[in-house]
């Protein structure tokens, strides 16, 4: 593992998206970055983080005969490598808003971004970067943002928590390897946040109302609707309203 550790980036998953394309980078190649002066999230959102507070960093990581409809698998191996780590520090009501926003107590204290690289109907590489919120106490026009520190009022040491995501990250992918696909979205799911409560949804339709079931294995939310009705969403498609 290689890690690379920088002062100030535009972004840590373009940063490594250009390195992957210039140079045959390493498996497992890890940038961390202090600053990121264009942080993103899903959906062209913008990642905001105070300097040296939080954790922000990216992992290159290549794949083998992963096909194009299992892609999901990665989102959710990233999303239970930030779970995992987190229940060792006895963070209170852990969940995933779907696809892979990771919540305690119903605040958002940690965004994932993942962007791969597809070959032949396969995806050859992936590139995921993880933004968490750690010592940053103020989230201005953030009310669902929280941090580490506001929830548990403990400080914590960034490259431990660095190196712990790193080590859940690489005991999950091997489970990819070895293809526990069925094992990793069963404990996905049973992090959903709002999954079996009445939630309210919205679409270009307007507001509706179902119950989360789960996930499809290509990684569409699976809505219960009325009438026994179940429906599966694309990001794009819906929000779940708090």
């Amino acid at each position: 593992m290689r890690i690379i550790k920088l002062n100030a980036i535009d972004s840590t998953n373009l940063f490594l998206r250009s390195l992957s394309i210039d140079t045959n980078v390493e498996d497992f190649t890890v940038v961390v970055a202090k600053h990121q002066t264009k942080g993103r999230g899903q959906m062209g959102t913008v990642w905001s983080s105070q300097d040296a507070k939080n954790l922000t960093f990216s992992v290159f990581k290549r794949l083998v005969n992963l096909k194009l409809d299992q892609h999901f698998v990665i989102s959710m191996v990233a999303s239970l490598a930030v779970i995992n780590t987190l229940k060792k520090l006895n963070l209170p009501k852990l969940s995933v808003k779907w696809p892979n926003d990771i919540l305690s107590a119903n605040k958002k204290i940690c965004g994932i971004l993942i962007e791969n690289v597809i070959k032949q109907n396969n995806v050859s590489a992936t590139v995921v970067g993880i933004g968490l919120n750690v010592n940053q106490v103020n989230f201005s026009n953030l009310p669902q943002a929280s941090s580490l520190l506001n929830v548990t009022g403990i400080s914590y040491d960034l490259d431990e928590l660095l190196q712990s995501i790193l080590k859940e990250l690489e005991i999950l992918f091997d489970l990819v390897e070895s293809n526990h696909f069925k094992t990793i979205k069963t404990t996905y799911e049973s992090y959903l946040f709002r999954k079996d409560k009445p939630s309210t949804f919205k679409n270009e339709e307007g507001l509706f109302s179902g119950f989360i079931k789960g996930v499809s294995n290509e990684g569409l939310l699976e809505v219960l609707l009325e009438d026994n009705i179940l429906k599966t969403f694309d990001l794009k498609t819906i929000k779940l309203l708090y």
